[in-house]
């Protein structure tokens, strides 16, 4: 990398998508659904106020984002853990408080994913994936995660519960997807952006459907853990994930 490209890279408000970005995604979203879950169902706040509470939560640490000047773990991190949990209720909310249904919303939300990519590139002439500066970018970047998130929500849903593959076998397909997506970027040319969001979205309803193995009753395949101790078992989890490849990010290179 030279060294205007290291500097251009430097000022790039979102970590690059390595392994340990993959991970700490995956628990984010796990996180997401218990947490969403805690306020909606253990604590009886319904899924309209939850959502409008996530919504709040969104809108603080999205702006800390936003007015940030660089990258920061604190508050890339805090905003996905926001998305994922409104997505959670508001994927609930749609579902079963609107009645609309899992195979309805996946596509409404699926479209609306599709439409957020083809108007980002449309705007800006390219779709980013682990490098963001402007605020254009930025501003598509977290309205296509957040609608992303929804819809993971949607799919781990209709897979755990429509099509009645239950929670774990849904874990398991989700997975491999992802598996899929990985070989197809070490072995096709498919554009890498694609495959990020591709992946993006299939982060999702796996970390759905782990949090919801993890919590879900015995009677629905699950294993009726707490919903508010598992999420801060996760929470914990992430931090430190967050907290260790930062500091090795911040290592000096080794002569």
């Amino acid at each position: 990398m030279t060294v205007p490209q290291a500097a251009d890279r430097a000022l790039s408000k979102v970590p690059q998508a390595t392994l340990a970005f993959w991970v700490i995604k995956i628990l984010a979203t796990t996180l997401g659904e218990t947490g969403g879950d805690a306020l909606s169902m253990q604590l009886n706040l319904g899924y309209a106020v939850a959502t409008l509470i996530f919504l709040a939560f969104f809108a603080v640490t999205v702006t800390a984002q936003v007015m940030a000047k660089r990258y920061h773990a604190a508050f890339y991190w805090a905003v996905v853990v926001a998305t994922t949990t409104v997505g959670t209720t508001t994927s609930d909310y749609i579902d079963r408080t609107l009645g609309l249904g899992y195979v309805v919303s996946s596509l409404m939300l699926l479209t609306g994913v599709i439409a957020m990519l083809l108007l980002w590139r449309r705007v800006t002439g390219h779709i980013a994936v682990d490098h963001v500066t402007g605020r254009t970018d930025e501003s598509f970047y977290w309205l296509t995660i957040l609608v992303s998130n929804t819809l993971g929500t949607a799919l781990g849903d209709f897979t755990a519960d429509t099509a009645g593959i239950g929670f774990e076998g849904g874990a398991l397909i989700f997975a491999g997807l992802i598996g899929v997506v990985a070989a197809a970027y070490f072995f096709t040319r498919i554009p890498r952006a694609l495959l990020f969001w591709a992946a993006y979205v299939l982060t999702r309803p796996l970390g759905a459907t782990l949090g919801d193995t993890l919590t879900k009753p015995f009677a629905q395949g699950g294993l009726n853990l707490s919903r508010i101790d598992s999420s801060l078992v996760i929470a914990a989890v992430m931090i430190a994930g967050v907290f260790v490849t930062g500091l090795r990010r911040q290592a000096p290179p080794s002569d």
